[in-house]
């Protein structure tokens, strides 16, 4: 694969130079219409209810696979429709591990790609999943970052002329047998934090329920616990790799998961996961998984439990 991510241009800077002045208009103007040309985000307000959980489509399975790629984050959901859901795709270097993956999966399309947030741990390895695989519907929240990774994703998205939907709170993503909705982040927040605009996605198959959270911090977590009253799952992927600054009592109270995913890299410098948030999960009763300690996590469900395949 060629190194784009070395090779610092003029354009790229000239780049730099337009988000930057697009960020001032949008002082004004709120919400961003373009951050690219070609790259356009398209606003797609669906029902802002927990819909009712759909029946399990007869003999079909859900397959969710937590990725190992180290201290980052990459969740391949195979859905039982056929179709295919990407979450983030690891950090800057981590894109072969990715792409290698998803073909050993037999992964030919994605047809729904999520970009939790612009941290390079999330998109890393986005733009070559791009690239390298059709491509259906990119959801992103709207928020803009200045960096080489977040460019790169642009330019592919510009590359195959992708349209990104903007995803917040209250959307709900078409799937079939499936429920899906967006629970942050919040249409109406600012934050300097990019964490904070983390998308989190409730996903529903019969009576088993995922919930996906990125690296949403607490902030997010008491806006979900004031518009969403019930958000009990079965299945957690802790907020910020199992950090502290996620994943606070009140929230887990809520969820109270059966099981728990950590996605980390060994003797990560962060020290994910959090001694307290591990004493937290052991206190509830939660089984963890981790990726540091198990490598690629994956767990099925038939619609009426989950259960887990390392």
């Amino acid at each position: 694969m060629k190194d784009r991510k070395r090779k610092y241009n003029a354009k790229f800077y000239l780049r730099i130079f337009m988000v930057l002045l697009i960020l001032a208009v949008s002082s004004f103007y709120g919400y961003l219409d373009k951050l690219d040309p070609g790259s356009t985000y398209v606003e797609d307000n669906e029902s802002s209810a927990i819909p009712d959980q759909t029946a399990p489509i007869a003999g079909q399975t859900m397959e969710v696979h937590f990725i190992d790629v180290g201290q980052g984050d990459s969740i391949l959901i195979k859905l039982p429709s056929q179709e295919n859901m990407l979450i983030d795709a690891g950090d800057n270097g981590k894109e072969g591990v990715v792409i290698d993956y998803l073909k050993d999966q037999g992964v030919s399309r994605i047809d729904h790609l999520i970009a939790t947030h612009p941290h390079a741990d999330h998109i890393g390895g986005m733009d070559y999943v791009i690239d390298e695989f059709d491509i259906g519907h990119i959801y992103m929240p709207k928020v803009v970052h200045t960096t080489k990774t977040y460019m790169d994703v642009l330019e592919a998205i510009e590359r195959k002329n992708l349209e990104i939907k903007s995803a917040k709170a209250g959307m709900t993503i078409p799937l079939e047998g499936v429920t899906a909705e967006i629970l942050a982040p919040d249409g109406q927040l600012e934050s300097d934090n990019l964490n904070d605009y983390s998308i989190v996605i409730r996903l529903s198959y019969g009576q088993t329920i995922f919930l996906f959270q990125g690296d949403a911090e607490k902030l997010t977590e008491d806006y979900i616990l004031e518009s969403h009253p019930n958000i009990k799952a079965d299945v957690l992927k802790l907020g910020h790799h199992g950090s502290s600054t996620s994943n606070t009592p009140q929230y887990i109270e809520a969820v109270d998961p059966d099981y728990g995913i950590i996605t980390a890299g060994e003797g990560n410098k962060y020290g994910h996961p959090h001694k307290e948030i591990m004493e937290l999960m052991n206190e509830k009763g939660i089984t963890i998984y981790r990726t540091d300690k198990d490598g690629s996590i994956v767990v099925i469900s038939d619609g009426k439990e989950v259960s887990f395949d390392n």
